[in-house]
């Protein structure tokens, strides 16, 4: 067996690796979108290490689109298999890669308006789409809902168990049986681990004993917040920016699971009298389609928030908060002089409404800006990040004077030592670890980590690097 590293390696975004049977089938883990910006970015999403057609099947992790993005494009490529994925993975693919693909849309046409004015010799610089609208329906038709906790055939060789990752809605390891020359072969992909405690979601579960493991390590070189400190430290940010700067308060959160988390927590803040009474705002079509989602799976719902449905049957909605999907309705956000609490997409503010905001914002000392995850070092999440003083957006140098706030603390992903609690049960079992979906100090930092902690033989793959598995 041979397994290639064809995305998130030694970079963040767009997972993807393939495994090669001896007997020539492959399969497909994850087929993701490389997000920031600059020239690499486009060309990365528009290379492949394989041939789609030749793939068997793919196995999908979860619904965010750095792990799913590129499966329209998979498929208008040549790919004919099926898409194993869970149920709750399924029911969000379907809003998020249609979201996808109008960003794909109106990001090419952007990009070719500005070529044609400026240089309207430099046609060969000109776009297509990765895909469009129109391609979500021929790759949605392939794919195949799984449960957790079961063991199924995919391949007369091939058994596969998703169990739950506790990362986003309907996110799973991947857990894989293969029977190769008489003998089984086991391997684990984590996908993007979740962190235990959490609000709405069931904790990360273990993935059974693996030979093999690809492990992510997006934060393997620091420790969260606890909860309690996460909860009062919002509640301030709150308060110092409405209610004593007057300002706003601009939340970049990706539409699937950090909005939702969010919601819910200023839900029950609202219930406890806790919450200023201040306009809210979710201002994000895909998030308020997401959200409707997330009530069809509650088999994917901790027993906290199963128990607080029972006394608020919309943890998602309280009397303040207004849900919009009308452009101009989003536009008047910009004109209003109210404090409020806007969240928007995307997480790292390189696309969507809170581009936007961020451009009519950022120079207001009134207004502070939450980040509340990962955003690679290039995006506009990643710049205010890094606390610069100046901000690029839509061509216009923009002077930081809103504050900056950082809580990594609602990352949907494990830190350091909730990724050593998830795999702890592999010390001494499995044989090779192989880190992805990590900044490379990061990674570097990590697998130090673990061999102080017991693990041995521990790659950190480059992009194309190809391993052999020999049993």
């Amino acid at each position: 067996m041979k397994i290639k590293f064809c995305g998130a390696a030694q970079f963040v975004t767009g997972s993807c690796h393939l495994l090669e049977l001896e007997n020539g089938y492959k399969i497909l883990l994850d087929c993701g979108l490389f997000q920031g910006k600059g020239p690499e970015i486009w060309d990365w999403n528009n290379h492949w290490y394989f041939t789609p057609a030749e793939v068997d099947c793919m196995i999908l992790s979860h619904a965010h689109i750095d792990h799913c993005g590129r499966i329209p494009k998979l498929v208008k490529d040549g790919y004919r298999g099926p898409i194993h994925a869970t149920h709750a993975t399924r029911s969000l693919c379907a809003v998020m890669l249609l979201d996808s693909a109008k960003i794909q849309e109106s990001d090419v046409e952007y990009h070719n308006n500005k070529i044609l004015k400026k240089r309207k010799k430099d046609r060969q610089k000109l776009r297509e789409p990765l895909y469009t609208s129109a391609e979500i329906g021929p790759a949605m038709v392939r794919f195949e809902g799984h449960p957790y906790d079961v063991w199924e055939f995919i391949h007369p060789d091939v058994e596969v168990m998703f169990k739950d990752a506790g990362h986003i809605l309907g996110s799973a390891s991947v857990s894989l049986r293969i029977r190769e020359n008489g003998k089984t072969i086991t391997l684990g992909f984590t996908g993007d681990i979740g962190r235990p405690d959490r609000p709405i979601l069931r904790d990360p579960e273990q993935m059974p004993e693996a030979d093999y493991i690809i492990c992510e390590s997006t934060y393997g070189d620091r420790v969260h917040e606890s909860t309690p400190e996460q909860s009062q430290q919002f509640l301030e940010v709150i308060k110092h920016t409405c209610i004593e700067k007057k300002g706003k308060l601009i939340i970049p959160a990706f539409s699937l699971g950090r909005t939702q988390e969010i919601v819910y927590m200023l839900d029950k803040m609202a219930n406890a009298g806790a919450l200023p009474r201040i306009p809210v705002y979710v201002d994000s079509p895909l998030a308020v389609n997401v959200t409707q989602i997330f009530g069809l799976h509650p088999e994917c719902f901790d027993k906290e928030t199963n128990d607080y449905i029972i006394s608020d049957t919309n943890p998602f909605g309280f009397s303040n908060l207004t849900y919009m999907k009308d452009v101009e309705e989003s536009k008047s956000l910009n004109n209003s002089k109210e404090p409020c609490i806007i969240i928007s997409a995307s997480g790292m503010m390189n696309a969507g409404r809170v581009k936007h905001h961020l451009f009519n914002n950022i120079e207001n000392p009134k207004n502070t800006f939450l980040i509340v995850g990962y955003c690679t070092p290039e995006t506009p999440g990643g710049v205010l990040r890094s606390g610069a003083k100046t901000i690029n957006v839509f061509d216009e140098e923009k002077v930081v004077r809103a504050d900056v706030v950082i809580m990594d603390s609602f990352s949907a992903h494990g830190d350091k030592n909730e990724m050593l609690a998830f795999i702890s049960n592999q010390t001494g079992k499995v044989k090779r670890l192989f880190l992805v979906h990590g900044e490379p100090e990061t990674q570097k930092n990590f697998r130090g980590f673990l061999m102080e902690k017991g693990f041995n033989t521990i790659d950190i793959p480059a992009p194309g690097n190809e391993f052999e598995i020999r049993e």
